[in-house]
């Protein structure tokens, strides 16, 4: 495969800040478009009360 350069970073500089999905405010129609379903109002309130109830680690059921 002999001498590859290894390709120049994209963030310039800073690192990339990675995210998991849990670590930043989700609301309900987040959690509902993450679950691959259309977007109803008991869906969102399904999504409410599970955010109520975990918090943002609700999210992380459906991010891989």
């Amino acid at each position: 495969m002999g001498n590859q350069e290894e390709p120049e970073p994209r963030h310039e500089g800073r690192r990339p800040q990675l995210r998991t999905g849990g670590d930043q405010p989700i609301d309900p129609e987040d959690l509902v478009m993450a679950s691959g379903r259309e977007v109803t109002p008991e869906r969102v309130e399904e999504a409410r009360r599970l955010i109520e109830e975990k918090g943002a680690a609700a999210i992380e059921e459906y991010l891989p």
